[in-house]
């Protein structure tokens, strides 16, 4: 994966998006949750992501629009190390739910864990199917 995030790796598909909350699994690392759910694209992207900041924490557009950009920066930066190994296509929703407003190394520790567990659910998850077809 390059260190890119470009148009077609951005969620922006609303019935996805609605059909992520509905059916999918998070994960936590506060501030940040992880919103996943394994689908097909069409354009043969392995990962498609978009964030969010809850409105009524941040009342000013200028405050929500920074911590979006900080996690935009921080996945992109990041999304080489953890899903280059991947076998599935996964649709993700990073959403903010902390109080305050976090600087970029912040975001930076809190997503890399946040990574770290999804990693750790989705091996656990794939391991129990393996397990289940072999029964």
């Amino acid at each position: 994966m390059k260190f890119s995030f470009n148009k077609k790796e951005k969620l922006k598909s609303k019935k996805l998006i609605e059909q992520l909350f509905a059916n999918g699994q998070a994960v936590s690392a506060f501030p940040l949750r992880l919103v996943f759910m394994p689908t097909t694209f069409n354009d043969g992207v392995m990962a498609k992501a978009g964030v969010s900041v809850s409105k009524r924490q941040f009342k000013t557009a200028v405050d929500r629009n920074r911590i979006k950009r900080l996690m935009r920066e921080v996945y992109r930066l990041n999304k080489a190390n953890y899903f280059n190994n991947i076998s599935t296509p996964y649709a993700f929703m990073i959403l903010y739910i902390g109080k305050d407003k976090p600087t970029l190394a912040q975001i930076e520790t809190h997503m890399n864990h946040l990574f770290e567990k999804f990693l750790k659910k989705v091996s656990e998850t794939e391991k129990l199917n393996s397990d289940e077809k072999i029964t």
